[in-house]
C-alpha cells in the first residue's frame, strides 16, 4: 500500500509530455529521498486533502519546467512544489515562482552557488538553511532545499503580515535587486497561469483564493 501511495503521488504528472549574479553551476546529481516523501504523501492522504487542483497546478509546472530542463526533472521539482506546500498557506504555483525566478536559467541546478553565497534551486543562504534546521550542505538535496524554501517563505509572510506578494519580493531581500527579482518572478508567474488556461488578468491571488475553497 505503501508503494501504491508513493507511485500515485509520481504519475500525478506524468500526463504531461536572490541574487542571481555569477552563479556556479556543477554536474547536477538529482537528489530526492523516495523515503521522505513517501513519508508525507501518506501522512497528507490521512488527512483527506482534496488534491485535484493542486495536481493541476502541478502539471502545469512541470510543462513550463521541462521547458528549462529534462522531463524528468521537471516532474521531481514539480511534485515537490506539490508535496512541500500542502498543509501550508502556500500553493505548488507559490513554490514553483521561486525556483523560476532563482535557477531557472541555470536549468534548476541544485549545485548552483550565488555571489553571494546562496544554494540550491531555492538559493537559501547558510545562515537560513540552518535557521531552518538544516545543514548547508543539505541545500544540494531537492526535498530538503524545497522544504527550507517553504519554511523561509513562511518567515517572510510572516514579516510581511500576510501579504503574499511582497513576502516573495522579501524571498530574495530588499532594494534594486529585490525589485528586479519582482519583475522576474512576475513574468514567470503568468508563464504557469498561461499554462493553466488562466486569463492573464485574473490575478494570481484570486487564483490562490478559488483553489483554496477547493481544497
Amino acid at each position: 500500500m505503501k508503494k501504491m501511495i508513493l507511485l500515485s503521488a509520481v504519475m500525478m504528472l506524468t500526463g504531461v509530455s536572490c541574487n542571481q549574479t555569477a552563479l556556479r553551476r556543477d554536474p547536477v546529481t538529482v537528489v530526492l529521498s523516495e523515503s521522505g516523501v513517501d513519508l508525507e504523501v501518506r501522512r497528507l492522504m490521512d488527512q483527506g486533502i482534496e488534491l485535484d487542483e493542486r495536481q493541476r497546478q502541478a502539471r502545469a509546472i512541470a510543462t513550463v519546467f521541462a521547458r528549462r530542463t529534462t522531463p524528468d526533472r521537471a516532474y521531481r521539482l514539480a511534485s515537490l512544489c506539490y508535496l512541500k506546500t500542502l498543509g501550508t498557506d502556500f500553493m505548488p504555483l507559490d513554490l514553483a515562482e521561486l525556483a523560476l525566478a532563482e535557477t531557472g536559467s541555470i536549468g534548476f541546478d541544485p549545485k548552483a552557488v550565488s555571489s553571494k553565497g546562496a544554494l540550491g534551486v531555492w538559493q537559501l543562504m547558510p545562515y537560513r538553511a540552518e535557521s531552518h534546521g538544516f545543514n548547508p550542505h543539505e541545500m544540494a538535496n531537492d526535498e530538503k532545499c524545497a522544504e527550507a524554501a517553504v519554511r523561509e517563505l513562511a518567515t517572510k509572510l510572516d514579516m510581511a503580515r500576510g501579504n503574499l506578494v511582497r513576502a516573495k519580493k522579501l524571498y530574495c531581500g530588499v532594494g534594486p535587486e529585490a525589485d528586479a527579482y519582482e519583475i522576474k518572478r512576475r513574468r514567470y508567474q503568468r508563464e504557469i497561469l498561461r499554462e493553466l488556461g488562466t486569463p492573464l488578468h485574473v490575478r494570481a491571488v484570486d487564483l490562490r483564493f478559488s483553489f483554496a475553497k477547493v481544497s
